[in-house]
């Protein structure tokens, strides 16, 4: 027996990190297949990964544990000895951290694009990306009319149908419209590569016919993704000829 002053280390075992790696890369192919075709059983699951049911338990309780997915209590199987078989589904905590995953794979897929073909080339995605955008709302928005408001109001309209949660806000004195994103599906990938956002404000200049400003993003730390939209006619000058010293009040 041991005195209890002594203390004792265990030595550490060769291969552990490689296996925590592997518990890992498993457990995330789980939590995917329970997002794809959840509600699913444990049996379904390692039909699916290639190992047991046992193997599949252990990752799947871990999942559970860490409030990544849950049972579904209204979608109840049997098993073959005729006993309920839980099904499970992936909780919004289990879906935030897959589309964090998804946003990391991007983020390289990105780095190493303007690694190997400059710049330019993540640039150029960026407009293809936004183009699409506009392409895809361009008809509820030319549908809404003339007015500046209620073709932001359209655009918002159809950008929450992209995941964005956005809204329409109005401006004290009717001046302007400013255009709310509370979600932004590419919000970490645009923290890193800020042309997705300057592309998708010039198409949201192109789509309301009228320059745009943006004010603040959620991949620059802003809660909210805003867009200052003129509504009022630009005030011209009566002349464009600069003054001169002799019409600044004061002068002599």
């Amino acid at each position: 027996m041991l005195p209890s002053t002594t203390r004792f280390d265990a030595p550490a075992l060769p291969g552990v990190p490689e296996r925590e790696a592997a518990d890992r890369g498993t457990r995330d192919r789980v939590l995917r297949l329970v997002v794809q075709s959840g509600p699913v059983s444990v049996h379904d699951l390692a039909a699916s990964v290639g190992l047991t049911a046992a193997g599949v338990r252990r990752h799947v309780a871990a999942l559970e544990e860490h409030g990544r997915i849950a049972v579904h209590r209204s979608a109840v199987g049997t098993s073959g000895r005729g006993r309920p078989a839980r099904r499970y589904v992936a909780t919004e905590r289990g879906q935030a951290s897959l589309s964090s995953a998804y946003a990391d794979l991007a983020a390289q897929a990105l780095s190493f694009l303007g690694e190997t073909a400059g710049r330019e080339a993540v640039v150029g995605f960026a407009r293809a990306r936004a183009e699409q955008l506009r392409r895809r709302h361009a008809e509820v928005v030319r549908r809404a009319g003339p007015a500046t408001e209620d073709r932001v109001a359209a655009l918002a309209d159809a950008l929450a149908t992209d995941g964005y949660a956005s809204s329409a806000r109005p401006v004290p004195h009717g001046t302007a419209v400013q255009l709310c994103q509370g979600h932004c599906p590419i919000q970490d990938v645009a923290a890193q590569f800020p042309e997705f956002c300057e592309a998708e404000t010039q198409v949201f200049s192109e789509l309301l016919d009228v320059h745009v400003q943006r004010l603040s993003t959620l991949a620059s730390g802003g809660h909210v993704c805003t867009t200052h939209i003129p509504t009022a006619p630009l005030v011209r000058a009566t002349t464009d000829r600069p003054a001169t010293a002799g019409t600044v009040e004061g002068t002599r």
